[in-house]
């Protein structure tokens, strides 16, 4: 189905006169159309229950504890691997 198909299909679909044939819509026509089809997606939207809720967060919760260890570990070990090849004591201004 061509994107041209897919959008006359849900202009067809809503409400209102019919446009007229080869004419463009309007800006406001399509403004509207646009808030339509935006309405016409929430509709189908399924929010998930409590349970799944509390797991999601737990995953994004135990991936963000992962990554931040990960990138500690990382940032000691090429600091310490800069202070190695530089010879770093740490002080300034001598």
């Amino acid at each position: 189905m061509s994107e041209d198909q897919v959008t006359n299909t849900a202009a067809s679909s809503s409400q209102g006169r019919p446009a007229k044939k080869g004419a463009k819509p309007g800006f406001f026509a399509r403004i509207a159309l646009f808030v339509r089809q935006v309405i016409g997606e929430l509709k189908k939207v399924v929010a998930p229950t409590r349970q799944e809720l509390v797991n999601y967060t737990l995953v994004v919760l135990v991936f963000v504890i992962i990554m931040m260890v990960i990138v500690t570990v990382l940032d000691l070990a090429f600091g310490s691997a800069i202070g190695w090849i530089f010879g770093g004591s740490g002080t300034t201004g001598q």
